[in-house]
């Protein structure tokens, strides 16, 4: 008499699903070899088995790579347009999000274990995963003490596509309240290119401009995009 098999691929139904052996040889793959050893689609069909134990899961996760073009820029799409997706339900979108999440929640605890400018990799590290696959604009201040170690770090603001409305003075003064020495500005572009623009370059100016006389220095204006970053600072531009 056959017993019952598990997902793991052990003696059981002849007629158990074809993807349980399938599920288990991607593990093992995993385990064995590691992430860099799977595509962005096999390593998205890992985070949907336990959200979808009883389906074949394959086919979409190929669908949500071809939609949104990426592993990082699936788990980075907002809920909104997961839910534009066939057949992916609740408990698949929080599994998704919450591999964004945790990434961020990682690059951020990097960065505040440490001197924030002797450690400027993490700084962007923390900055493309916390900002650079979102689908509307976003703009973050790192506020930083005299040793320049991370006091808070705040989304100020969040707009269209395009725009978000910065205040200068309102900048100044959430820096003033937290005692900061210092801020980095950062902001994202969806469309994906990090070059600022002359709004960027002029708002920072103007941000400089009010924090200086008050003894609060402007370190730097990182600008990431999926296709990577931008420091105004480092193209001399403040």
């Amino acid at each position: 008499m056959a017993t019952e098999s598990d997902e793991g691929g052990r003696p059981g139904f002849a007629d158990a699903p074809h993807y349980h052996g399938h599920r288990e040889r991607l593990r093992e793959r995993f385990r064995s070899a590691g992430a860099d050893a799977l595509s962005d689609y096999e390593l998205l069909e890992l985070v949907l088995f336990r959200a979808l134990p009883r389906r074949d899961v394959k086919p979409l996760a190929k669908e949500l790579i071809t939609k949104f073009g990426s592993f990082a820029e699936t788990v980075h799409a907002s809920e909104a347009r997961l839910r534009e997706v066939r057949g992916l339900g609740d408990a698949a979108i929080i599994e998704i999000r919450l591999i964004a999440a945790t990434s961020a929640r990682v690059a951020k605890g990097k960065l505040k274990s440490r001197a924030v400018l002797s450690s400027w990799t993490a700084v962007l590290d923390y900055c493309r995963t916390a900002m650079a696959f979102a689908d509307k604009e976003q703009f973050r201040i790192l506020f930083l003490d005299k040793r320049n170690q991370l006091i808070a770090d705040e989304l100020q603001q969040t707009g269209t596509v395009d725009h978000t409305p910065v205040y200068p003075r309102e900048i100044v003064k959430r820096a003033l309240e937290l005692s900061a020495s210092a801020i980095i500005l950062v902001h994202n572009h969806p469309s994906g290119d990090p070059t600022p623009s002359a709004a960027d370059i002029q708002l920072t100016q103007s941000i400089v401009a009010i924090a200086g006389p008050l003894g609060i220095a402007v370190h730097d204006h990182i600008i990431v995009g999926k296709n990577g970053h931008a420091s105004l600072k480092g193209l001399r531009l403040i």
